[in-house]
């Protein structure tokens, strides 16, 4: 709730919807228009401030609006692949590819900016920027590694995170 108050676009309660997902993994998501997805796994095997770190990071999400701006670049670059294949036909072979890449870059950005964000809310809320930096830590010793990261990722790798937070002033 504290966190949900944070936020630059605070939502009512009634347009909240947190759907658990029976999963084993460590996972959460959003999917927009207040709905959030928390996994099984994550509810058993996170504390209180590791739930509240991944939360965090996808009400930011949610309050940053990457879920439509995700949604309207993929109807962009479906439009462009069709505009493509008429000018030179053969190229939607290929298009895909570059298709990914530019969508990748873009959420990878998000993701950035979304653990930024979150430590923002943490703050307003009355936590420290260490609670993302320790759920980040967290979910990499319980991956068994540094997460992320590749040339087709969608999400930067974890260190990378981690290292941005800690510049935070």
């Amino acid at each position: 709730m504290p966190l949900l108050r944070a936020t630059n676009n605070p939502r009512r309660l009634n347009e909240i919807r947190v759907r658990v997902i029976d999963d084993p993994n460590i996972n959460a998501a959003n999917a927009g228009g207040g709905e959030f997805q928390v996994t099984t796994g994550l509810l058993a095997k996170a504390n209180d401030e590791q739930l509240r770190g991944v939360l965090a990071h996808e009400i930011a999400h949610d309050d940053l609006g990457h879920v439509a701006r995700a949604q309207t670049l993929g109807t962009g670059l479906n439009i462009g692949v069709i505009l493509l294949e008429q000018l030179i036909p053969g190229s939607s072979a290929v298009t895909p590819i570059a298709g990914a890449l530019i969508a990748n870059s873009y959420s990878r950005s998000e993701e950035l900016e979304a653990d930024r964000h979150g430590v923002e809310i943490l703050r307003r809320a009355g936590y420290s920027k260490e609670v993302m930096i320790d759920t980040l830590t967290w979910l990499t010793r319980t991956s068994g590694g540094d997460s992320g990261g590749g040339f087709l990722s969608t999400h930067p790798g974890t260190e990378e995170r981690i290292n941005a937070l800690r510049k935070l002033a």
